[in-house]
């Protein structure tokens, strides 16, 4: 049963029927009310007629005997065995009666206007009736018609526009289960293209030539969703490769040295030395996992943001302290032009700018000056750092926020951190619902950080 109220085509075809199904039965209900009132109508016109002509008969005759002598008048006047006719005294006395199906004579109020009601008894009939005189004495005239017929011809009408709108239900319901089912063939098309996409596969795409505009639209969306989630995967699959191969490089050389080591009896000098070089690789394989970690955490949905404003100048003077030492092996000079206020998170803000820096002093010519700007643009706050040295070729602009990614993969340098500082520094960027770029320039490379500024800042 769930399973067929789950089909859409059933579905709609059973609402097609159930709105057809409202409809006749409004109709019918009309029809079957209008010919009802309308029958009632003329059965009263009826008896209205033959009460006026029996007054006329009174009045043009002599007396009640004249009358009681014409009884097959009476008969031809009321033309069927479903009408009755009563002439009674004022102690119901029938003076003149016509009732070929024996009805009974029920009790009435008289008045000097005719009168009408419906008797619902054994035998229901009809009946119109008014007070009036002859020779004398008070009679009343009764003219009526039994509504056997009348009942037995609605039944049969009821029975009709029963069978109709039990015929009409199930013709519509068959009719909306074809038409459905042929108006829902593009989405079974799409369902079917659909079912051939799995992670093999994620470089199809549904047709977007559909007829029927909806249809347009949701396999424009599920081909971005495709589009997106193609380049999720090929992240992820770069990500694990990558991963594999920056953990593989440093457990290679812990494994190589400590096997080379492990040959010959060594002295405690030596053991010594190869117990500081292990560490260097496990403070690379530690700051690796710690970046990973981060970029985990900050990726998450419910990651938040503890923001707070941050005096950019005061920020970027303790960095370049930081940094003081590692600049002066290099002969580099940090200079900071950073000025204004933001609102930001003033860890994840201080780590993105440290990698920035960090970064600079890495890749820019000896001898030379990293600068630490800032300026406000479109309701944003740009702060960048610039470092004199090579341009970084056009093709690998794109790429280098992407994990792991290296210019030349073969650099590495004492405390770098695997490939992950950029990455680090775009994710703090996207958290705080901003963007992380890199120009090349005249005399060296720009890196970017544009934050939204909040309107108090």
């Amino acid at each position: 049963m769930s399973r067929i109220l789950g089909s859409l085509t059933l579905r709609l075809a059973f609402l097609f029927a159930l709105v057809v199904g409202l409809l006749l039965s409004t109709l019918g209900l009309y029809l079957y009310h209008s010919l009802y009132s309308e029958i009632a109508w003329r059965d009263d016109q009826m008896l209205r007629g033959r009460l006026e002509r029996m007054l006329v008969l009174l009045d043009n005759s002599d007396s009640i005997e004249a009358l009681r002598q014409r009884p097959q008048l009476y008969a031809n006047m009321l033309d069927n065995r479903e009408s009755v006719l009563w002439v009674l005294t004022d102690d119901g006395y029938p003076l003149i009666e016509v009732n070929p199906m024996h009805q009974p004579v029920p009790e009435l109020t008289g008045r000097d206007e005719v009168q009408l009601r419906t008797f619902d008894n054994d035998t229901p009939a009809r009946l119109a009736w008014i007070d009036t005189r002859l020779d004398g004495q008070p009679v009343t005239l009764i003219a009526g018609k039994r509504l056997a017929e009348r009942n037995r011809m609605l039944a049969s009408y009821r029975t009709k526009l029963w069978m109709s709108l039990a015929g009409g239900s199930l013709a519509a319901f068959l009719l909306g289960w074809i038409v459905t089912r042929r108006g829902l063939a593009p989405v079974r098309r799409l369902a079917a293209r659909a079912a051939t996409i799995d992670t093999q596969h994620l470089y199809h795409r549904l047709p977007e030539h559909s007829e029927v505009s909806e249809l347009r639209d949701l396999s424009i969306a599920l081909n971005g969703m495709l589009t997106r989630l193609e380049a999720g995967f090929l992240q992820l699959s770069r990500f694990s490769e990558d991963l594999a191969h920056e953990m593989r490089t440093p457990l290679t050389n812990l494994m190589g040295q400590t096997q080379q080591r492990l040959r010959h009896n060594r002295t405690g000098e030596e053991y010594r030395e190869i117990l500081i070089s292990n560490q260097e690789e496990f403070e690379r394989l530690a700051r690796m996992i710690d970046s990973m970690l981060f970029l985990a955490r900050n990726e998450q949905p419910d990651a938040s943001l503890d923001r707070q404003p941050v005096e950019l100048h005061d920020m970027v003077d303790q960095l370049c302290e930081y940094f003081e030492g590692m600049a002066e092996e290099r002969g580099m000079t940090l200079i900071n032009r950073a000025r204004g206020r933001l609102d930001a998170d003033p860890d994840l803000l201080r780590r993105a700018l440290a990698n920035l820096i960090a970064n600079a002093l890495r890749y820019g010519h000896a001898q030379t000056s990293i600068i630490i700007d800032q300026q406000p643009i479109d309701r944003q706050c740009h702060i960048s750092v610039f470092n004199q040295g090579e341009a970084i070729p056009e093709a690998h602009l794109p790429l280098l926020f992407e994990r792991f990614y290296r210019v030349d993969a073969s650099r590495h340098t004492p405390g770098d951190s695997g490939g992950l500082g950029l990455a680090i520094v775009r994710s703090i960027a996207q958290l705080h619902g901003g963007l992380a770029t890199v120009s090349n320039e005249t005399s060296g490379v720009r890196f970017t950080l544009s934050l939204p500024v909040s309107a108090r800042s």
